[in-house]
């Protein structure tokens, strides 16, 4: 989990770095208005690849800060099979691999997780309309 989020923060650097450089343009030179839009536009992305980078190093300082130990109840750090699915309580992620399972990472903010909070093996939740069965909490 705190790989793929360095990996997708690492990436939202480089890709900020990529459209700052093309936003920047030579003040010793004429520029056209196409030139000048452009630079506005690559401006406008490397903002927004900054604002993600912002965002991936908030979801690493909460991870850092996780206890991922042993749980009985869904909490933070737990991590809790539904079905045939292995959700991390703690920050949202893509789905990632890990020991041969495949994990997905959910936030204390997402609407599953409010359905889940304090279950522990053997219970039931409803979300969206369907009962959940938590068959594992760890």
């Amino acid at each position: 989990m705190l790989a793929l989020t360095e990996a997708d923060l690492a990436q939202a650097e480089q890709k900020y770095q990529v459209f700052l450089a093309a936003a920047r343009l030579e003040r010793n030179e004429t520029i056209d208005a196409s030139e000048q839009s452009q630079a506005e536009a690559a401006a406008d992305l490397a903002e927004a690849f900054d604002d993600k980078a912002h965002d991936h190093s908030a979801k690493i300082a909460v991870i850092n800060g996780i206890d991922f130990g042993p749980k009985d109840e869904v909490g933070p750090g737990a991590v809790v099979k539904i079905g045939n699915r292995y959700l991390v309580v703690g920050v949202s992620t893509a789905a990632f691999r890990c020991q041969g399972q495949d994990f997905i990472g959910i936030s204390t903010a997402s609407p599953i997780y409010s359905a889940l909070e304090g279950k522990i093996a053997g219970d039931t939740c409803t979300f969206n309309g369907r009962e959940l069965v938590v068959s594992e909490v760890h």
